[in-house]
């Protein structure tokens, strides 16, 4: 596992919850909504890469298929 992968993560977290945090305060509690929403689909979205090529080296390493 690379540790850029957990930097990606965690600085979309921060920037995320920053975004969160000043959208509720200006009482845009939709787009704040939206914006956590976002934030959590593009870190699945790389967990899933990521689990991807997991799989595919465990293939590769073993020899299935």
């Amino acid at each position: 596992m690379d540790i850029d992968l957990i930097f990606k993560i965690a600085g979309t977290g921060i920037i995320v919850a920053v975004l969160n945090l000043v959208l509720k305060r200006a009482e845009r509690e939709e787009q704040a909504m939206l914006t956590t929403l976002a934030g959590l689909i593009v870190v699945l979205v790389v967990i899933v890469n990521e689990i991807g090529e997991l799989f595919e080296t465990i293939k590769s390493v073993f020899g299935l298929w």
